[in-house]
């Protein structure tokens, strides 16, 4: 039964679908007081946002909002920035897979940097680039309550690196950060691992499938020698040699917080691991209980260090090509997005 709050919200999204020439629908009229409203891949486009624009801006129980895969480009996205800035209660959104651009994103940004009460945004697979990234640095600055930000999927690059680098070093807040399936590499590489060096609040940063390479294999290395937070760590797929490894394991004799560490798909051969797990061997208190070498061959000189670190770490898991290896903590969604699906049994 529809109380006379919800009636009142029902007749203004159906006023609003018949100003904007769209079909209602069904689910957002079945809305009531539920938590949670999903309506990915429901083709609304910019029309059907602005339709829903004005529902969301008078619905006081939405707190979980998917939109993925909607075609809302920077139009869909400057409606919905309107009924997000006014929403005290979303504090969960997804618009990935929407064309959202740099007139999206500022607009988003801007909108969601007078939100405090917004802690989790998916911007997945939405070709931002290097002009977007200047509005996100900035709403990293400005917002101290978003707790989780996803950037995987875009063309974020170099220059959009040194963007954002900085602004993740002043960040105070966010937890959980993905920037993975970019095109970081070089100095906009560099400028992220610094960023994470200054940082002292991130606890999951997902950085795979980027080309961070040895340079910035070995500016994360120099970044966890003073960050005392981060938890977990994926840096699979960067093209990172066995030059890149050793610098990187500088950065692990001396850490004590890292739990998770993948790098698989690197071309950091045996030499790389060793170089890696050696480190850990000489950490005076290692927090590390996953080390992913997935997809790399490892010789015989590695499995014999590898023995050795299970006899004082029994404890730690080490995945390599060779041997598979089961780790029975659950990943953080983060993580669960990039790593490679398991081989059939």
């Amino acid at each position: 039964t529809h109380g006379l709050g919800e009636l009142g919200r029902d007749t203004l999204y159906l006023g609003s679908c018949r100003a904007h020439s769209v079909v209602p629908i069904s689910c957002v009229l079945r809305q009531g007081s539920a938590l949670e409203l999903n309506l990915r891949h429901r083709g609304l486009g910019p029309q059907g946002a602005r339709a829903l624009a004005s529902s969301l801006a008078s619905n006081p129980y939405i707190k979980q909002l998917d939109l993925r895969d909607n075609g809302l480009c920077g139009a869909g996205a400057e409606a919905l920035a309107v009924a997000l800035s006014k929403s005290s209660s979303i504090c969960d959104v997804d618009l990935s897979e929407n064309q959202l651009g740099a007139a999206g994103a500022q607009a988003l940004c801007a909108a969601l940097t007078g939100n405090q009460a917004m802690q989790k945004i998916q911007l997945s697979g939405n070709g931002l680039e290097e002009q977007a990234a200047q509005h996100l640095a900035e709403l990293l600055l400005a917002h101290t309550g978003l707790k989780s930000l996803n950037l995987s999927y875009n063309q974020l690059n170099d220059q959009a690196g040194e963007t954002l680098g900085p602004a993740l070093a002043e960040n105070t807040g966010l937890t959980e950060l993905n920037i993975s399936w970019n095109h970081l590499r070089g100095p906009g590489a560099i400028a992220v691992a610094r960023g994470l060096e200054a940082n002292i609040f991130l606890k999951v940063l997902d950085i795979s499938y980027n080309g961070f390479g040895d340079p910035g294999a070995s500016a994360v290395g120099e970044a966890l020698k003073a960050n005392n937070m981060l938890e977990e760590l994926n840096m699979s797929n960067n093209r990172i040699s066995a030059v890149g490894a050793l610098s990187l394991g500088l950065g692990l004799r001396v850490n004590q917080t890292l739990r998770i560490l993948v790098v698989s798909r690197n071309p950091m051969r045996s030499e790389g691991c060793f170089g890696l797990l050696k480190p850990v061997q000489d950490n005076p208190a290692p927090a590390l209980e996953l080390l992913d070498f997935s997809d790399i061959q490892v010789d015989t000189e590695f499995d014999d260090l590898a023995s050795s670190v299970k006899v004082i770490l029994p404890g730690l898991c080490i995945k390599t090509g060779a041997r598979r290896a089961e780790y029975k903590k659950e990943l953080l969604p983060v993580f669960r997005q990039s790593l490679p699906a398991p081989a059939p049994k």
